[in-house]
């Protein structure tokens, strides 16, 4: 440990050097070092390389660039408490994304520090200071809006949207910054898997605070949502999970009206929403029987329809 200890005082020393190739070799070293030695990490931020590297976000330089988002990233997995106290990180990162579509920001680098915000969003304590910050969370719903964004900084903005909707005060700022239309065009729009995956986790979040509703009533939302839970769609089981989760937290937390929308949506879809009651995980199932029951109203009306035991039972579960 000592010899690693003087190693990464070293690097982080001569990141302050006045030469260029000085600098970018410690950073390379310090990229390398990050990734495959756990055990260097604390020792590497300890020595202070946080702020330099953080400074570094800012340099016109595309490998350098590269280089300390990515040395970022890896200190993100074991030191996030110095990450997120040190001044200036989240600025550096959000320069990084917000521009995204410029040369001055590199592809990699751009999913470097989205993938870093999305580690610190592990920690609860973490989603209201980085959702406070809305340039971040702007720059991540552009992300998601621009058709040149490579597939990898989409997901990695996914990601980091879906820690920042954890928290629930986050969420009217989501909404009030774009994101439903945004994350429903890539649903419609984009048959990726994966990509529709995390579109459905973010909007399963964010339809769970009161202005959602208007904005989910002007793409169709409730239809949509709907949509994916029709068997002859053949979407993914998570999709579908995440699906039932949107409606559910809609009619939670939402006007009579979009209770009555999800109700009339819903009727359409009740083998949808029986098939993720019966092949989820235990929260997923408990979510669907939870819907089912929102669906049906307590007026029978699904049984009344539909002459299958299987209602009876699902409705008769605890949810």
């Amino acid at each position: 440990m000592e010899v690693k200890l003087r190693t990464s005082r070293s690097l982080v020393s001569k990141l302050s050097s006045v030469s260029s190739q000085t600098r970018a070799d410690a950073l390379k070293e310090l990229r390398l070092i990050t990734k495959l030695d756990p055990d260097s990490r604390p020792l590497v931020a300890e020595a202070g390389a946080i702020p330099y590297l953080s400074e570094t976000l800012f340099d016109s330089s595309p490998s350098l660039q590269d280089d300390a988002a990515a040395t970022l990233l890896n200190l993100s997995i074991s030191c996030r408490h110095s990450l997120i106290s040190t001044r200036g990180l989240l600025d550096a990162l959000s320069h990084v994304l917000r521009h995204h579509a410029s040369p001055s920001s590199s592809a990699f680098a751009v999913q470097s520090s989205a993938a870093t915000l999305h580690s610190l969003l592990v920690v609860d304590d973490y989603r209201p200071i980085i959702g406070a910050k809305r340039d971040i969370a702007y720059s991540l719903i552009d992300i998601v809006k621009s058709l040149n964004s490579p597939p990898r900084s989409l997901k990695d903005a996914l990601k980091a949207l879906f820690g920042i909707s954890l928290y629930a005060l986050n969420r009217g700022a989501l909404v009030e910054l774009g994101a439903v239309p945004a994350l429903f065009t890539l649903v419609v729009k984009d048959g990726r898997v994966g990509i529709v995956e995390d579109s459905t986790a973010v909007i399963a979040q964010v339809a769970g605070c009161e202005e959602s509703e208007e904005e989910f009533r002007r793409v169709s939302g409730v239809r949509v949502l709907a949509d994916l839970l029709d068997p002859s769609t053949g979407t993914s089981l998570r999709s579908r999970e995440n699906a039932v989760a949107a409606l559910l937290n809609l009619a939670r937390c939402c006007s009579e009206r979009a209770v009555r929308e999800v109700r009339e949506e819903g009727m359409g879809v009740v083998d949808g929403v029986a098939d993720v009651a019966e092949n989820a995980g235990a929260k997923g199932k408990s979510k669907a029987v939870a819907l089912l029951k929102v669906i049906d109203g307590g007026s029978r009306s699904i049984a009344s329809v539909f002459r299958d035991k299987r209602f009876d039972c699902l409705l008769n579960q605890s949810s």
